[in-house]
């Protein structure tokens, strides 16, 4: 019996971005066995419409926008016939084999229950990714970005993927509970993979498997939006999920992080939203310390090895994102 997949895709107001994507998705060599949209209540969103181009299409459409964590975390319970899970976002755009290679790659690396792919540029001959990397300071980016497309093209181990494009078992991503659906939106992948990794499950990045991805193209690269989900979130995932005693030791790293972001978006212009997002990341920190507890409780690899899995050197956060 074939192994069962399904693609969710989470979108609020996607329009154009949304059809390049569903378009993509129709040419696929290896067709998925379900393909559920779940939209968070878009504007101007019309599910009878979409299925007579798509009718194919599975629709849960939402009376409210409860965010890409939750709703992502909705539509996985609801496959409960699905073994495997694929989180593509409505702003990028499988190639043919794409799925097809994703369920190659987990096949030939059973080792291994979550996956990443190689991510695209808009840019030509860029990468847009190739896998997260998550730093000691809480700082966090995609590997590989803005460098040239001719880069890794070996598949190996990374930490996590982004969620913009990547395969999870169905059964560990239930395990370890999803997404944590107080972020609303934006890190829920990194702290995803990170108690996926504590549980000890590793994640493969699989270099012939490729999407190319728009990337804040909903949103809008820094906005008000972006940057309050983010930088909140920064605070709690690395309170969440920096094992002891690592978790004191790089908290001066971790605040002198959080005072140079707070730095960088007043000089940009957005004083505002840095500071209500530090605002509210502190005041939602017993929430966090309360999660923090839970999880390091669960951890069934030593404190060191997830550190290990980490990027270190004061400066990479700045000065050296070519891991």
């Amino acid at each position: 019996m074939s192994e069962t997949v399904a693609v969710i895709i989470v979108n609020y107001n996607g329009g154009e971005l949304l059809q390049r994507c569903l378009q993509a998705l129709s040419k696929q060599t290896r067709q998925a066995d379900r393909v559920l949209l779940v939209d968070n209540n878009s504007d101007n969103f019309s599910a009878d419409q979409i299925k007579i181009s798509f009718p194919w299409l599975e629709v849960l459409e939402l009376a409210e926008n409860i965010g890409f964590a939750v709703a992502n975390n909705r539509a996985v319970e609801k496959l409960t016939d699905m073994e495997w899970v694929v989180l593509l976002n409505p702003d990028a755009y499988a190639t043919p084999d794409w799925l097809e290679k994703l369920l190659a790659g987990a096949k030939s690396h059973p080792d291994y229950l979550f996956f990443g792919c190689r991510m695209l540029a808009m840019e030509e001959n860029r990468l847009d990714g190739t896998g997260d990397v998550y730093h000691v300071s809480g700082a966090n980016w995609r590997r590989d970005y803005g460098k040239s497309a001719d880069r890794r093209k070996q598949s190996g181990e990374i930490l996590s993927p982004s969620g913009a494009a990547a395969l999870f078992r169905r059964d560990i991503y239930l395990e370890v509970g999803g997404f944590n659906e107080e972020f609303f939106c934006y890190m829920e992948d990194v702290d995803l993979g990170l108690r996926l990794q504590s549980l000890g499950y590793s994640c493969f990045y699989i270099a012939d498997a490729i999407v190319t991805h728009e990337g804040s193209g909903v949103v809008g690269k820094y906005s008000d939006f972006q940057v309050y989900y983010g930088h909140r979130n920064q605070v709690w995932v690395y309170l969440m999920n920096m094992p002891s005693p690592w978790v004191w030791i790089y908290l001066p790293q971790h605040l002198l992080y959080n005072v140079a972001s707070i730095i960088l978006f007043t000089l940009r212009g957005k004083t505002g939203v840095i500071l209500r997002s530090k605002i509210d990341a502190i005041k939602g920190l017993p929430g966090a310390w309360k999660r923090r507890k839970e999880i390091q409780s669960k951890s069934r690899i030593s404190s060191r090895e997830l550190r290990k899995k980490m990027s270190r050197g004061f400066f990479t956060p700045y000065f050296n994102r070519n891991e």
